[in-house]
């Protein structure tokens, strides 16, 4: 088992990959918690997983309650939050009683808004079972809920105690979802790693858990430079997301998976970055054929309209005094977030792709 700290000063914690399962209650005992615990899970991953998370939760004597919500981003609303904190006043959970999100980054990304919200902020433990989860949502405090009219857009920053990677669990997961989940992993290499990128580029693709830790440490190092984004340097986690949110929305959450929206605004931004001459045509081009390498889809459906997804990238968060700002590689391995993109160069570029 290795050890990646995210250095917050108290809110430091650490990212255990190479973990096991049955071995999360030892390590919460080690914490002043409760000893009530809530395991917030989906149907699926509650079969195949909570009975040996159980079993080692009541082994270090914790008393376990769980809540299987519905699997899906569609399910990511403020009913379902609602429906939970329910579940949190019926187990009986006091403030320090740990919430612990098993599943991936739906699971995630709820259960870690419940405890940020519930009795004014519960502690937190991210155990994820996708890919996505593992290399991106678990890591770095990010928690929240969608509205109709867009992505993620009632949230709170709370970190977790510890993360805790078992990447066994990625032997069950259905194969679309582990492409989905490489997505995440590629866009680290375009954002900060050009030697990491060009091993996706090379005959055999790296495993699974050296992805998963050249990942995590990727994303704790922008974390700790930019924990609440509010300089600039945390935004480039966004590489590919304001496109892809909006191709999520446009579509209700039913036709893309997160990363595969992911992969199509990267390779938007990476042809928006070439138009306008911040990208060589030829690095455009390695960054496209990596990601249709990986069996990620590169255009979305021509059925969506251009204007429509321009109109919702209008309400992404990091819009700024009306002003889009969008991440784009101007290199492999280098990105810039760039404001007042023209919309009609938006439009242009994703009309044709």
């Amino acid at each position: 088992m290795k050890k990646i700290t995210v250095n917050l000063k108290e809110r430091s914690y650490p990212i255990y990959t190479g973990a096991r399962l049955a071995g999360l209650g030892s390590e919460l005992a080690k914490f002043k918690f409760s000893r009530r615990v809530l395991v917030v899970t989906n149907t699926t991953v509650k079969k195949l997983y909570f009975p040996v998370l159980r079993a080692g939760l009541e082994k270090a004597g914790f008393s376990v309650s769980v809540s299987a919500i519905a699997d899906g981003e569609r399910y990511k609303t403020l009913q379902t939050v609602n429906a939970l904190y329910n579940e949190c006043l019926r187990a009986g959970l006091d403030r320090r009683s740990p919430v612990i999100a098993l599943g991936g980054g739906v699971v995630g990304d709820i259960a870690g808004f419940v405890a940020a919200t519930y009795m004014r902020g519960l502690p937190f433990v991210q155990v994820p079972t996708t890919l996505l989860a593992m290399v991106d949502s678990s890591v770095g405090g990010k928690t929240g809920v969608d509205l109709p009219g867009g992505k993620n857009l009632v949230g709170a920053f709370h970190q977790p105690a510890f993360v805790w990677i078992d990447t066994s669990t990625l032997k069950t997961l259905p194969a679309r979802q582990l492409i989905n989940g490489l997505a995440e992993v590629i866009k680290y290499g375009i954002i900060g790693d050009a030697d990491f990128f060009s091993l996706f580029e090379a005959k055999k693709l790296p495993s699974y858990e050296k992805m998963v830790e050249a990942s995590c440490l990727s994303k704790a190092k922008v974390v700790e430079a930019d924990e609440y984004e509010r300089k600039g340097l945390r935004e480039i986690l966004n590489y590919g997301h304001t496109i892809g949110h909006a191709i999520e929305t446009a579509t209700g959450y039913r036709k893309y998976l997160h990363g595969e929206a992911v992969a199509i605004g990267m390779n938007a931004a990476a042809a928006i970055a070439a138009s306008m001459g911040l990208l060589k045509d030829s690095e455009r081009r390695r960054i496209e054929n990596v990601i249709a390498r990986a069996g990620l889809p590169v255009r979305f459906d021509k059925t969506i309209a251009a204007g429509k997804i321009l109109s919702l990238m209008s309400r992404d968060k990091k819009v700024v005094d009306g002003k889009l700002r969008l991440v784009l590689p101007v290199k492999i391995g280098k990105v810039i977030v760039k404001a007042g993109v023209s919309p009609e160069v938006i439009k242009d570029v994703i009309g044709n792709k």
